[in-house]
């Protein structure tokens, strides 16, 4: 009798520690959850309010330039939540104007993210009517207090507009429009002289763009009343750094 009682007690045991097992394992926390963050605690993604100064803007992007030189990115407004969030409205604190080079993309370089930024991009930023028209949106509809023209380092589109104007060889099909865009800057570099002709003429564009762009008939109003600062700028694809040609606001 005990003998066969006892393979079943020894069952009965071991079923009871089984069950006292799972149950203190339910009342210890786990390392996940001691050191899981508290859902009320900031994140580091958490998103800014726009900036609605000129200056205030310009500086929200200097910033994050400085921290894509040095590589202490913070990737702001990059995730699902802020994509929800401006699903449905946008209020971006700039309008940049750049050229289409690959290697010069306006959100990263200035570390913003979704709905910080008007963005157009046309090689060598050359502009018309659609372009304009474009960059006058933001300030015009949304009261975007920043404009930036930005050229930047060892521009292919200058280039060949460049070597067009100068040897007197028009590019083909609508290539021969960023050409005659970009004629005005050509014309300034000529005169300008230097060592690097093409260096000279992607500055030039900047800061010929930048100017027409300030004393238009519709924005300068908006410059005027200190609404609006539109900034030529040039960017390095060596060191990554943006440097302000003309137009920062004080």
């Amino acid at each position: 009798m005990d003998t066969a009682e006892s393979p079943n007690r020894r069952v009965l045991l071991a079923g009871a520690l089984a069950s006292a097992t799972v149950a203190l394992a339910g009342c210890t926390p786990t390392t996940s959850a001691l050191t899981a963050p508290s859902s009320t605690a900031p994140s580091s993604n958490s998103p800014m309010p726009p900036p609605t100064t000129p200056a205030a803007a310009f500086a929200r992007l200097m910033e994050g330039n400085k921290r894509w030189v040095s590589g202490d990115l913070q990737h702001p407004d990059r995730d699902p939540d802020r994509r929800e969030l401006v699903a449905q409205q946008q209020e971006p604190y700039g309008s940049v104007l750049s050229c289409i080079d690959s290697r010069v993309p306006p959100e990263l370089l200035f570390d913003t993210g979704l709905g910080d930024l008007y963005v157009m991009r046309t090689g060598g930023e050359a502009i018309g009517p659609v372009v304009t028209g474009s960059v006058e949106y933001g300030p015009m509809t949304s009261g975007t207090p920043l404009i930036v023209v930005l050229g930047h380092q060892r521009c292919g589109a200058v280039k060949a507009a460049y070597e067009s104007l100068r040897d007197g060889k028009p590019l083909p099909g609508n290539l021969q429009a960023i050409v005659k865009a970009l004629e005005p800057a050509y014309r300034q570099a000529v005169r300008e002289g230097g060592g690097d002709p093409v260096e000279t003429m992607a500055r030039a564009q900047v800061t010929l763009t930048a100017t027409d762009l300030r004393t238009n008939n519709d924005l300068s109003p908006l410059v005027k009343k200190g609404d609006l600062a539109v900034v030529g700028a040039y960017y390095s694809l060596d060191t990554g750094k943006v440097e302000v040609l003309s137009g920062a606001p004080s």
